[in-house]
Parts: C-alpha cells; sequence; structure tokens
C-alpha cells in the first residue's frame, strides 16, 4: 500500500464505500488478525458458530461488532489477541434445508442411501456456507481467518466421537427408551432446551367418559382430545370426596370402547379441569411416570411424521390436528362432549422447524448431567466465572440445580454419527467403538460368539445433537486430539482457557453451561473468564427481529448506506450487556454523522496546514494554556473512565464516552479555542501541532468501535514509517493520572456554562454574535476572578466581547441581561445594544399572551369531566403546557425587571 504524505488533499465529504474494502484487505494481507503462541499475554475468543448455511442477522451484527470491540482494544494493549472464526453444521437446519431442496427436485429423502443424501448435503453446505463469514469481513470483523474451524471437519469429527467414547466408557452415556420431546417435521428427538414454550388461547374439552355395568359418568377435561384413543386409564385425587367411590371401578374410552381402570394418585390436582385426568402413558410425560406407578399399558398411537398410527384405530395416516377435529365432531354425535372452555396455556414448539412438539416414548442415548454439572454450577456462583450483567446467574442456577439427563441422539443423518454398533437383537446387544473393526471385536468378546462378521453388525443410523460437537469448541478448536490423549498440545497450553465469550442468553443451557460443563471434565478448568450476555435486538414495537416478521433490515444493506462504523456504533449506543436493543434506523444515521463530524474536524485541521508542516511524535501542551490543560484531562479522565467501563463490560457506557470527549470537547470547543486570533489566518503551527496530537489519542481510543475510519485518518494525520506503524497495531493511550486536573476541568467548565449563558442571553434579546457586548462578572470569590482575568481571551475568541470584567466585589448593574453559575454572577448591560421601551413592549406583549394560554388550560385542568374522562396521554399534554408556559413566563418576568432597573 501506498504511504500517505501530511500534504495528500483531504477528500471533502467521508465516503465509506471507498475505505473498507482497502483496510480490511490491508489488515488481513499483513497478518494483523493472525495470533500465533509466543511470550505475551494471550487473550483468545471462540466465536459463537453460526450455522453454516446462515447469512448475517441483526443479531450477528451486534454479537460480533462486540467481539471486535474486546479484541482489538486487547490488540492496542499488547496482547496477544486470538479469535478463532467458524461455523456449525447445524444438523436440523441444515438437514430440513437439504430435504427441501431436494423435494424441489423430486427427490426425498426416502429415495437416497444415506451415503447419497450426505453428498447433497456437502454440495449444498459447500455451496452456502461460508457465506456469514464473509459476511462478518464486511463487518470489520478482525479473525484470525486462517484458524476457521468447520464442526463437521475431520478432526473435530472425531473429537466429538472421542468425547462420546470417553463419556460412555465413565459410565455418563447410556441408552434408554423415555419420554422425549419429538419434532414430528423435523422426525427428530429434542433436548427440553430445544423446545420453545409459547403462551397460547386454547380450548379445554370436556368429556363424559362411562362408568361400566352402571348409568354414571366421569367428565375429564383435555386440551388434546385426539388423544383419547390411546387413554389407558382415569385417574383421580385420593382426597378427592368427589370422587372415592369411582377408585377401582372401570371407566369405558370413548370411541374405541376401550376398558380402563380408575386410578388414584396425588398428583391430580383437585382444582384444574374437572379434577379427574385421563391418562395416556405414551404421550404425556407425567402421565408415563403414572403410568409406570400404576403399570397401566402403553399404547402409541402417532407415527414419527404426526399421523396417527394404526394402534390408534380410528383415523389411520391422518395429521394429529386434522384428527382433533374429527375426534371433537365424533365426540359431539355421541353426546360426550360436554363442555368447550376458553383457556390460556403454554404449548411446546420446536426452536429450529417451529413445529408443535409431541412428547414421544423413544428409545434414545441421554448423558447423565448431575454430576458432571457440580463443578460448572459452582465455579459460577463463586465468580470464578463471571457473567455480565450478573442478574443471569439466578437463572443458570436454577437450571443446574434442577438439570435432567440430556437427550443426546438426533434421528438425523448430517452429523457426527453415534459410536454404537449393533448386533443379535439390536436392541440390547450393542458395543461403543470408535471404527468398525473395533466393535467387531469388542461385540465377539462380549457375545462371547468369535465367529461374528461385519455382516453381523450394523452401526446406529442417528446422530449426536449439534450441541454435543459445540460444547467442546474452545477446546477443539486448538487441539482436537486432546479429548483422546489428556495431553494438551502448545496452543492449547497457551491459547486455553479463553477470556471472553460474548453470546445471548437463550442459549446459555444450549451452549455456555455445557461448554464449561465440558471444560471442567476434560480440561479441569474453565473455557472462560467472562461471559458478556447481549440482549435480543427488537424492533421499535419491542417484536424480536425476524425474517418472519419482515422487521428485519438486511445488516448488508445498512452498512453500504451509512457506513460500517456508522452502524457499528448505531447498534452498540443502545445495547447494554443483557438488556434488549430496540433498534432504529436512526441509530445508524447518528453513527454515520459522529463519522462525518470527525471526517470534518479533521479535514479542518488539515486545511490548516502547509507543506512545511511537522506534527511532533509526542504530546507536549502549553502548561499555560488552560485549554492545553483542559483537553489534556479531559482526555486522560476518559481514559480512565473507558477502562474501567470496558473492564466491566459497560461497551456501550464506553462508546458514550469518547463519543462525547470527540464531538463536545474537541470538536465544539478546543477547535474553536485553537484558531488563529486573526480572522481567515491558519492555525499556529504549535497549536496545530498539538491538534493532531490529541486527535491521535483520540482515533486510538476510537479504533475498537469505528476501525475504518481511525486507520484512514491515522494514515493521512502523518507519513507512516512502514505497516506496523497501522492504528490496528498501535499502543492503546495509557492513563496518567498526573494529568488529570479537578480544577483545571471545574474552572473550564465553569467558563463554558458562561458562555452558553451569554449565548442564551444573546439569543433572547436577539443579539447578533457580531455585536460586541460588555461583560461583567461577579465572581463567587476572589480566586475565581483572579482566574477569569487570567483567561479572558477565551471569552472574546468566542463571545465577540468589547470590555471584560471580573471582581468578587461588585454592584449590580441596571438595565442588563444576567444569570447564575455556580454562585457567579453574570451581568451584560443592553443600554445601547437594544431599544429598551421597544423589547419592554415586545416583552409585555408576550406575557399577556402567555398568560391569556396558561388561563385557558388551567381552565382544562380545573375542569373534573376533562381530566376525569379524557386519555390519559392528553391529559399528560395538557400538564405539560401549563409547566412549559409558567417557565416561559418566569423568564420573560425576569428579564422584564431586569429592564425596569
Amino acid at each position: 500500500m501506498d504511504k500517505s504524505t501530511a500534504s495528500q488533499d483531504i477528500p471533502k465529504h467521508f465516503n465509506p464505500g471507498s475505505i473498507e474494502d482497502k483496510w480490511y484487505s490491508f489488515w488481513e494481507d499483513n497478518g494483523f488478525f493472525h495470533s500465533e503462541p509466543d511470550d505475551r499475554e494471550s487473550y483468545t475468543v471462540v466465536i459463537p458458530p453460526p450455522n453454516v448455511t446462515g447469512v448475517l442477522h441483526m443479531g450477528h451484527m451486534l454479537n460480533n461488532t462486540i467481539q471486535d470491540v474486546l479484541v482489538r482494544r486487547a490488540r492496542m494493549q499488547g496482547k496477544n489477541a486470538c479469535w478463532v472464526p467458524g461455523t456449525d453444521h447445524a444438523s436440523i437446519a441444515t438437514e430440513a434445508k437439504v430435504v427441501q431442496k431436494l423435494r424441489k427436485e423430486g427427490i426425498t429423502k426416502a429415495d437416497l442411501t444415506r451415503e447419497e443424501f450426505l453428498e447433497h448435503a456437502w454440495d449444498w453446505t459447500d455451496e452456502h456456507g461460508g457465506i456469514i463469514l464473509q459476511q462478518l469481513r464486511k463487518l470489520g470483523a478482525s479473525c484470525d481467518w486462517e484458524r476457521t474451524r468447520f464442526t463437521l471437519e475431520d478432526d473435530l469429527y472425531e473429537a466429538v466421537i472421542d468425547c462420546f467414547i470417553e463419556l460412555y466408557d465413565r459410565g455418563y452415556i447410556y441408552r434408554g427408551k423415555r419420554m422425549i420431546n419429538w419434532d414430528p417435521e423435523a422426525q427428530t428427538a429434542l433436548s427440553d432446551e430445544e423446545v420453545i414454550h409459547r403462551e397460547e388461547q386454547s380450548k379445554l374439552y370436556h368429556v363424559r367418559y362411562k362408568i361400566k355395568d352402571s348409568d354414571e359418568w366421569v367428565t375429564i377435561a383435555t386440551t388434546r382430545p385426539e388423544t383419547i384413543l390411546a387413554d389407558t386409564a382415569v385417574c383421580v385425587n385420593p382426597e378427592d370426596e368427589r370422587y372415592e367411590d369411582l377408585i377401582g371401578k372401570t371407566a369405558i374410552i370413548p370411541m374405541v370402547e376401550r376398558e380402563v381402570p380408575i386410578i388414584a394418585d396425588d398428583y391430580v390436582d383437585m382444582e384444574y379441569g374437572t379434577g379427574c385426568l385421563k391418562i395416556t402413558p405414551a404421550h404425556d410425560e407425567n402421565d408415563y411416570e403414572i403410568g409406570q406407578k400404576h403399570n397401566l399399558d402403553i399404547i402409541d398411537m402417532l407415527n414419527a411424521d404426526g399421523t396417527l398410527s394404526e394402534e390408534a384405530e380410528y383415523f389411520i395416516g391422518t395429521d394429529r390436528f386434522e384428527a382433533r377435529d374429527l375426534v371433537i365432531q365424533d365426540l359431539e354425535e355421541s353426546g360426550q362432549l360436554v363442555d368447550v372452555e376458553e383457556m390460556t396455556n403454554k404449548v411446546g414448539y420446536s426452536e429450529r422447524t417451529d413445529a408443535i412438539i409431541e412428547p414421544r416414548l423413544s428409545l434414545q442415548w441421554f448423558c447423565k448431567m448431575d454430576e458432571l454439572a457440580k463443578p460448572a454450577q459452582e465455579n459460577v456462583m463463586n465468580d470464578n466465572i463471571q457473567f455480565h450483567p450478573s442478574k443471569f446467574k439466578n437463572s443458570y442456577n436454577h437450571w443446574m440445580e434442577n438439570i435432567r439427563d440430556w437427550c443426546i441422539s438426533r434421528q438425523l443423518w448430517w452429523g457426527q454419527r453415534i459410536p454404537a454398533w449393533y448386533y443379535g437383537d439390536g436392541k440390547k446387544d450393542y458395543v461403543v467403538a470408535k471404527t468398525e473393526d473395533e466393535a467387531i471385536e469388542k461385540a465377539r468378546e462380549k457375545s462371547g460368539n468369535a465367529d461374528l462378521s461385519k455382516d453381523d453388525i450394523h452401526q446406529d443410523e442417528d446422530v449426536l445433537d449439534t450441541w454435543f460437537s459445540s460444547w467442546l469448541w474452545p477446546i477443539t478448536v486448538f487441539d482436537p486430539e486432546f479429548i483422546r490423549t489428556g495431553e494438551a498440545n502448545e496452543e492449547l497450553e497457551y491459547y486455553y482457557p479463553t477470556q471472553d465469550l460474548v453470546t445471548a442468553p437463550e442459549i446459555m443451557f444450549f451452549w455456555v453451561a455445557r461448554m464449561i460443563i465440558a471444560g471442567y471434565e476434560f480440561e479441569g478448568e474453565k473455557p472462560f473468564s467472562n461471559v458478556y450476555y447481549t440482549g435480543i435486538v427488537r424492533d421499535s414495537q419491542r417484536r424480536k427481529m425476524s425474517k418472519s416478521l419482515g422487521n428485519s433490515p438486511d445488516p448488508i444493506k445498512l452498512m453500504e448506506q451509512y457506513g460500517t462504523d456508522g452502524v457499528r456504533v448505531g447498534m452498540l449506543f443502545s445495547s447494554p450487556a443483557g438488556n434488549d436493543l430496540l433498534f432504529e434506523e436512526q441509530l445508524c444515521e447518528q453513527g454515520r454523522n459522529f463519522a462525518n463530524k470527525i471526517w470534518n474536524a479533521f479535514r479542518f485541521l488539515s486545511m490548516n496546514r502547509s507543506e512545511e508542516t511537522t506534527i511532533s511524535e509526542t504530546l507536549e501542551i502549553d502548561e499555560d494554556n488552560l485549554v492545553d490543560r483542559w483537553m489534556l484531562s479531559r482526555v486522560h479522565e476518559t481514559i480512565y473512565a473507558i477502562n474501567k467501563d470496558m473492564e466491566s463490560f459497560r461497551i456501550n457506557e464506553a462508546l458514550h464516552k469518547i463519543y462525547s470527549l470527540i464531538w463536545d470537547d474537541f470538536c465544539d470547543w478546543y477547535i474553536e479555542l485553537i484558531k488563529a486570533d486573526e480572522p481567515g489566518a491558519n492555525i499556529p503551527e504549535e497549536r496545530l501541532s498539538r491538534g493532531f496530537n490529541f486527535f491521535e489519542k483520540l482515533m486510538k481510543l476510537l479504533h475498537p468501535f469505528m476501525p475504518f475510519i481511525t486507520e484512514e485518518i491515522w494514515h493521512h494525520i502523518r507519513e507512516r514509517r512502514n505497516n506496523e506503524d497501522a492504528i490496528i497495531v498501535s499502543s492503546w493511550p495509557a492513563f496518567d493520572k498526573q494529568a488529570v486536573s479537578d480544577s483545571d476541568q471545574a474552572l473550564f467548565t465553569l467558563i463554558q456554562k458562561m458562555i452558553s449563558a451569554i449565548r442564551n442571553i444573546r439569543a433572547e434579546f436577539k443579539l447578533s454574535p457580531k455585536d460586541d457586548i460588555n461583560l461583567i462578572i461577579k465572581a463567587r470569590d476572589q480566586k475565581t476572578a483572579k482566574a477569569l482575568h487570567e483567561n479572558e481571551w477565551i471569552f472574546h475568541k468566542l463571545q465577540a466581547i468589547a470590555t471584560f470584567k471580573a471582581e468578587a466585589e461588585l454592584e449590580k448593574p441596571g438595565k442588563s441581561a444576567s444569570a447564575v453559575i455556580e454562585g457567579t454572577e453574570l451581568f451584560v448591560p443592553l443600554e445601547g445594544l437594544i431599544d429598551l421601551d421597544k423589547e419592554r413592549e415586545r416583552i409585555q406583549k408576550e406575557i399577556d399572551r402567555l398568560e391569556g394560554f396558561l388561563k385557558s388550560v388551567e381552565g382544562k385542568l380545573n375542569n373534573d369531566g376533562f381530566v376525569n374522562n379524557a386519555p390519559e396521554e392528553v391529559v399528560q399534554r395538557e400538564r405539560q403546557k401549563k409547566e412549559d408556559t409558567e417557565t416561559n413566563l418566569e423568564k420573560l418576568r425576569a428579564n422584564l425587571e431586569e429592564l425596569d432597573q
């Protein structure tokens, strides 16, 4: 890349599109993102791997911007920053997309062998995979792309298999028939964490069951009448006097006419529905437990795709929801549907396909979690691993205390195939082995049959839950063989544990908790020190942004419109840790405006340069100049505050501080005060040099947040000797406590407030900025008066002041506008500046008008009919009008009093 020179022309307008690709290529080509173990302190972040076929959405934007801010700052602090990128194979989501694609081509999954289907899946992955990683480059993400990993890479695949075998050998993994969550669309089991419960309006159906050999009936209440076809008991509470005579009798199930026992169990809530339950052991977890306890029959009435099986006897092959309508119709016709009640209940949906899940009794693989979870629970609760914000510890602890065994098998082909091999009856006869040859040897030994061959065994068709691979992510991205060998390589020794994890609260249990569990189980150490939980990106109506709602903007288009730096700033402005971000495009516009403000300030300084201008290597302020001392103090005060904020993960607060320092302090005050004393002249060389020195510090502080504009300006400020002088690898500004002066800041703040008061007086009395005014100050003490006199030039420079007087003892001048700031009184004599009589007349007219307006507003507010009947927002608006009018009247009367003195 050509080196910039100080004399180059600076474009009038900042055009982010022309510089973003340039600087990203520069950073990558120079290897600034890449990390190798060395003698520096490591700073490691592993990316929450997005789905391999995914595209960038607003949640990714927020999450990865925060990661990049942390990584860029660590790099500037001299740490060996390593941000490992990668993608997740996402078994359910990716397989669903491949199945959908094949369906459009007239092919079903059942038409293909496993190997043929996987070829299609890899083709899909090769075509669509990696798009999101390219999009992260557009965001400016400084990932170590040479380290990009994919959870189905051969060595990461093997690590997952090693993990399964290791945990199986330790007794943590078992195979059993249990009630699980079933996704009828994906036709696979789900873990509890993959089920999203939504509150919905439902119907509670009251159905009569006949009591055998009597004229009696019992009424049950159910939200799922179609499951009546699989009932094997009716259950009441043993303490319920209404039903005590029925216990031990027989009920007859409607439609199927099945005879079932009436049993008693204290599980039954006497207050819910009719206090009488139908028991369907195959289709409800609690019913299953009751069925086991009372030795009830189990009837599985649903096929894997959610249609009714032959065991249902009725409506075989019909979809479950269509069957519900048909069952209701039949019950109505038979007179057994007594009542339909509206109710609110929670319905479980598949986190991946959004299908309503079905509880299903199924033979699956499980991982015992109670013992594994203990170190993970302890080390979060004792803050060895810190959550930001800490409020998430409570929900984490609750989950850990009530943790259930993890269903880790999935009825899919895309993923790590379970290393279990079956022989004999194929149910209880199996071995766990990494290869077929190992499996044969183990099967021969276990069965005692030395003649077993490859034809006698077959591998489990299922794959492992995607999270069973990603829970190893902080370990396997550095050393995939560690799970098998237990001996860390150089990279794992250096980079593990990682430092900060940035993720969303909704995957706290899917991923965060499980990574912590795996870290302690396999490495004996935490996987990271901090977990920063971002909020959910929502629209102005507080709805979660999603493609289905059509309320999510295209991140790429946002960056094209507002510039990447502008979008990064816009998102970070409103994203405190753990709190949702209410996103509006105006935030990005604000970010773009900030970039333009920075560019214009830099361009103004550059326009004051000549070919001979030199900028000193170090910042040396004029110790006799309050403005220099104040600016230096503000810079170091902000460095200290930003460091504190970043250490506490208050990233948006850190950004607000640097924003205020640049926009308010540097652009609006400092630049104005270093301008040449003569109109039209260039800024004096020494002042200009200090201005650029300050600007360099500001660009360093801003770089993690706005990497592109800061790198561009950095190379324009002075000629950089080589590529190693890039801002991305420059040193983070050091905090100098001696540079912070509370007294200088207090004095300058007083002057700022006084100048703002003068500007308000000019506006109120319609005085032109060109009108010279006399400024009289009654200082709160002699020390303040002396300090103001010493810095009188600031007032002259900014306020076109003719004469200046500041004393501790002064008589209040007549016919003056005034203001009081922190005990110091400020007066501007008005005689000779305005026509006092006309001004009195104008003010009095305005007072009369506002008094009349106030009277009408008070009339409304004194009217009980209006206050009690009008919408609250209308009443509040009138109250605000009253308050604003009273404030304006008070100010006008004070001005009139000043003129009369």
